[in-house]
């Protein structure tokens, strides 16, 4: 089986405007990658400023839209990367991510990253299985 490139709107729309040459999703046999995306306006594609909770928030919810349209879910998720600027953010992005991972959390990274392109602290990538 080929790899397959699944277009998830309108991140997909909004990672091409940041030239960004990576695929929001793509998908081999049962097993779907999900790549880090900064907290974007789903509404304007920008970048959100706000409290490192509500950029946690936007961003498991992108993951959580492009899980779904790949035919998966949180629940199936194998492996996240959190890639976060302060590990003093720790606890809150913990906070957060508890809620979206109440039951069987998976395996996981925290990793501190000096900075980002743009006004944002974190992103969070995944591997899940397919449904």
């Amino acid at each position: 089986m080929k790899k397959e490139v699944i277009r998830v709107e309108p991140l997909s729309t909004y990672l091409e405007y940041l030239k960004a040459p990576a695929s929001v999703v793509t998908r081999h046999s049962d097993t779907v990658y999900v790549s880090g995306l900064p907290p974007l306006d789903p509404a304007t594609g920008r970048v959100v400023e706000a409290t490192i909770e509500r950029q946690t928030e936007i961003v498991l919810e992108q993951l959580k839209l492009c899980l779904e349209t790949a035919g998966s879910s949180l629940a199936n998720v194998l492996k996240c990367n959190v890639y976060c600027t302060s590990p003093e953010k720790f606890a809150a992005v913990n906070a957060i991510y508890a809620r979206y991972f109440p039951k069987d959390p998976p395996a996981r990274i925290f990793v501190c990253v000096p900075a980002w392109f743009g006004p944002f602290d974190i992103e969070i990538d995944c591997i899940a299985a397919c449904d």
